[in-house]
C-alpha cells in the first residue's frame, strides 16, 4: 500500500457549520492519525473573500484538505492554487452535496450529471496545484443511480488526475429529500464501492456513509484503501479515537483507560487553545459546541452537556471549563481503576 493510502485510511467527513478550524483541531487531538476535511467553501469565496477568516488552521491539524464547491474550472484552479499557498496538503471537491443552494449554483451532486465538466475542473486544478486533487461524490443523483453510470463519472474524473475518490455509499435525491433526509433516507449500498475498487485497482477508493462503529470500519478496509467518518465523528468523537488507536496504535493489552488517557490530554490542550482564543475575541460557545459529544454514550454524558451549556462566556466560562474537566477526567480515571482487573485482555470497542 502506498504512503497516500495510508494517509487516506481514516478521514473525517467535510461538514457544514460542524468542521471548522476549532472542531478540527479537537478532532486532530483525539485522532492524532486522521486527514481531516474543511467545510465546503465556494471556489468564489476563496478567490474573492476573506481569506484570513476563511482559510486559516492550526498547524497541528496536518494532513488537512481543503474541500471546494464549484463547477467553473478557472475559477476552481485560481482558488486550489490559494489553498495551496496557504498550505493544505489536499484540494478536494465536493460532487455529492445535495443542498437546494448548491443545486442552484449548479454543482455538488448536480456535477455528477457532468462527467465531463467535473474532469475539466480536476484537470485544471491538477494543472495549477502539486498537491493532491481529489473529489468526493455519490453512488448517483435521482433516477441515475445505476453502477454504470458511477463507473463512467468515475472513470472520466480518474483520467483527469483525481488521485483519490471519496465516495458516499448512498445516491443523493435533488428533490423531495432535505441534506439531513439524504444522509439517512436513501440506502447505503458499500457493495457498489467494493466494486468500484476492483474496477480502479490503481486509484485510492475511500468510503463514507453509515459507519458507525470500529468493527464496520475494519471490515470496509478489508474492501477499500480508506474510510470517512462524518456526523458519526462529530457526535460520538470518541469513536474517531478509538478507531485511530486501533488502525494505528493497536496492540496486546489495549484497555479503555488508554483511551480515558487521549482524551484527558485532548481536553486539557483544547482548553489552552480556547484560552488564546479567548484573548483574540472568539466567543467561548463558538469553541466549546464541538465538547457537547465528548461523554456521549456514557454516564454523566447528558450532565456534561448540560454543564456546557451554561458556562458563562469569557474567562470566567474558562475557568468553568477547566473546572468541568478535571472534574470529569478525574471522575474517568477514577472509573478505569475500578474497571482495570476486570478488563479484558484486548481493546474492546466503545
Amino acid at each position: 500500500m502506498s504512503q497516500a493510502f495510508v494517509e487516506h485510511r481514516l478521514c473525517v467527513a467535510p461538514m457544514m457549520d460542524r468542521t471548522d478550524r476549532h472542531c478540527r483541531l479537537l478532532l486532530r487531538l483525539l485522532a492524532p492519525h486522521a486527514r481531516l476535511y474543511t467545510e465546503m467553501l465556494t471556489a468564489r469565496a476563496v478567490v474573492s473573500g476573506d481569506r484570513a477568516r476563511l482559510l486559516q488552521f492550526d498547524v497541528r491539524e496536518h494532513p488537512v484538505a481543503l474541500q471546494l464547491g464549484g463547477a467553473n474550472p478557472k475559477e476552481l484552479a485560481a482558488a486550489a492554487r490559494i489553498g495551496a499557498d496557504e498550505g493544505y496538503d489536499e484540494i478536494n471537491l465536493n460532487a455529492g452535496c445535495p443542498s437546494d443552494r448548491v443545486q442552484a449554483a449548479c454543482f455538488g451532486a448536480a456535477l455528477m450529471r457532468a462527467p465531463a465538466r467535473v474532469a475539466d475542473c480536476v484537470a485544471a486544478m491538477r494543472a495549477a496545484v502539486a498537491i493532491p486533487v481529489t473529489v468526493k461524490t455519490r453512488l448517483g443523483v435521482d433516477h441515475d443511480d445505476s453502477y454504470d453510470f458511477l463507473h463512467r463519472f468515475a472513470a472520466a474524473v480518474i483520467a483527469a488526475g483525481c488521485s483519490t475518490l471519496i465516495v458516499h455509499a448512498r445516491k443523493a435525491w435533488l428533490s423531495g429529500l432535505s441534506p439531513k433526509q439524504n444522509r439517512e433516507v436513501p440506502p447505503l449500498d458499500y457493495g457498489r464501492v467494493h466494486r468500484l475498487k476492483r474496477d480502479f485497482p490503481e486509484t485510492e477508493i475511500v468510503i463514507n456513509g453509515g459507519l458507525r462503529d470500529v468493527e464496520t470500519v475494519q471490515a470496509e478496509l478489508a474492501q477499500v484503501d480508506g474510510v470517512m467518518l462524518g456526523r458519526t465523528a462529530y457526535h460520538e468523537p470518541m469513536l474517531l479515537a478509538a478507531s485511530d488507536r486501533v488502525l494505528f496504535e493497536s496492540r496486546a493489552g489495549a484497555a479503555s483507560a488508554a483511551t480515558d488517557s487521549r482524551r484527558a490530554a485532548a481536553l486539557r490542550d483544547y482548553c489552552r487553545h480556547v484560552g488564546a482564543e479567548l484573548r483574540a475575541g472568539t466567543p467561548l460557545k463558538a469553541m466549546t459546541r464541538h465538547l457537547l459529544g465528548i461523554y456521549a454514550g456514557e454516564r454523566g454524558g447528558r450532565k456534561w452537556r448540560r454543564a456546557l451549556g451554561e458556562l458563562p462566556n469569557g474567562t470566567a466560562g474558562l475557568d468553568a471549563l477547566r473546572a468541568l474537566i478535571r472534574a470529569n477526567t478525574d471522575a474517568g480515571r477514577a472509573r478505569a481503576a475500578e474497571l482495570a482487573p476486570f478488563a479484558a485482555p484486548a481493546f474492546q470497542t466503545i
